[in-house]
């Protein structure tokens, strides 16, 4: 059975310990991550979000946030 959005999420981040919007559209082909952050958390599920600051191709300064299982945080 092929795994929906949210499942592709949740395994990524349990096996790579946490998802950024880069991630999720780069590797999972997901364009809108936080809608489904937002239904995965409707589905019980809680996550820590943290602010990262990196630069775009442009070599500007862009501030995104990184999603992680709560029960994983430093694991």
């Amino acid at each position: 059975m092929k795994a929906n959005q949210k499942q592709r999420i949740l395994d990524y981040i349990r096996q790579f310990g946490s998802i950024t919007s880069k991630d999720a559209y780069v590797d999972l082909g997901i364009t809108q991550l936080g809608a489904r952050i937002d239904g995965l958390e409707r589905d019980g599920y809680s996550f820590v979000k943290e602010w990262e600051k990196g630069k775009n191709r442009f070599d500007k300064e862009v501030t995104y946030k990184r999603y992680y299982l709560a029960n994983m945080r430093g694991n």
